[in-house]
């Protein structure tokens, strides 16, 4: 796909949330486990800022987890909206995700940042973007950020060739996979798991 200059910082462009070029995170639900992990790479244009960031935390007491791609003031932002909706909604995950698209989408200060949450919760994974977009995938697998195509290619093949191994374990070596193709992500991981429902 070929994009001019003026494209590449067009939010209004609907191609604007897969050319989000940082991060990798990947979730997985399998064998009775939620998990949620995250290269460490921090990049300010072309530049390594930090080998060691956080990109994945647990909210609403523990029991949810979520991730980013894109800016971190961004990010942080929408991890409180997020955990706002959350505590309005009493833990339903759909509704807050859904509340917070809605909001993202029409909300003229939420409508400029620029990032992607990965959910996980104990009985679903979705991915929230700013253009109204709340997606739960059918295999029960979840990837964003530049490295996330990777990640997503490489989980599914390790589920389907060696569907015994751990759900933290698929994650780590699917983090491990995108960090060597993709310039964006690292080898520094932060991986977080939860029981599955």
């Amino acid at each position: 796909m070929n994009a001019h200059l003026s494209d590449l910082s067009d939010r209004s462009n609907p191609d604007f949330s897969r050319r989000i070029k940082s991060t990798t995170v990947v979730g997985i639900r399998h064998n009775g486990k939620v998990v949620l992990g995250s290269d460490g790479q921090a990049t300010m244009g072309s530049t390594v800022m930090k080998r060691t960031a956080q990109k994945v935390r647990s909210l609403y007491g523990g029991t949810i987890l979520s991730g980013f791609a894109g800016a971190t003031a961004d990010a942080f932002t929408l991890f409180e909206r997020f955990e706002e909706k959350l505590q309005q909604y009493g833990g339903n995950v759909t509704r807050s995700a859904v509340e917070l698209a809605k909001d993202w989408r029409t909300d003229r200060y939420l409508r400029k940042l620029e990032a992607l949450l990965a959910v996980a919760a104990p009985d679903r994974l979705l991915l929230i973007s700013g253009t109204g977009d709340v997606i739960e995938p059918d295999d029960e697998i979840l990837a964003i950020g530049s490295g996330g195509p990777y990640a997503l290619a490489a989980a599914r093949a390790l589920l389907r060739h060696a569907p015994a191994m751990d759900a933290r374990t698929i994650v780590e070596q699917s983090l491990t996979i995108a960090s060597e193709i993709c310039i964006y992500s690292n080898d520094h991981l932060t991986i977080m798991e939860l029981d599955a429902k």
